[in-house]
């Protein structure tokens, strides 16, 4: 049982190979590895197409969000989501502007009908 522990790297890697050659077979391992390797190409593109785009963002500085920080309370929320989408947030209540809101991205009325049971509880 101690020799088992003990088994080096090397060795560890013949099990391995040994282990895949029982569960592919010799005719499906190179295929597998095809499919392995694709994965691994498809992988590194991307992660080099994701690193490009954040390193051409972070050159030309056009595209940085401006970040003003968390809101306090709801109602902040509510005005920061109306002034993004153009929406005049004065003199509306709260479940006014939610309904505003929830208009401009299609929510259905039985979602509307919802938020405002959900209102009249809390």
């Amino acid at each position: 049982m101690e020799y088992f522990l003990n088994i080096m790297g090397s060795e560890w890697m013949i099990i391995i190979f040994v282990a895949l050659i029982l569960l592919f077979g010799t005719n499906k391992l190179p295929e597998a590895g095809k499919k392995i390797g694709k994965m691994v190409g498809e992988y590194n593109k991307a992660k080099t197409e994701m690193q490009n785009q954040i390193n051409d963002m972070a050159k030309t500085g056009t595209e940085n969000p401006v970040i003003d920080g968390p809101v306090q309370t709801e109602r902040q929320k509510l005005e920061k989501m109306a002034q993004s989408l153009g929406i005049n947030a004065e003199n509306k209540s709260d479940l006014e502007l939610k309904q505003t809101i929830d208009s401009r991205f299609g929510t259905s009325e039985t979602d509307a009908k919802n938020l405002k049971d959900s209102k009249f509880k809390n």
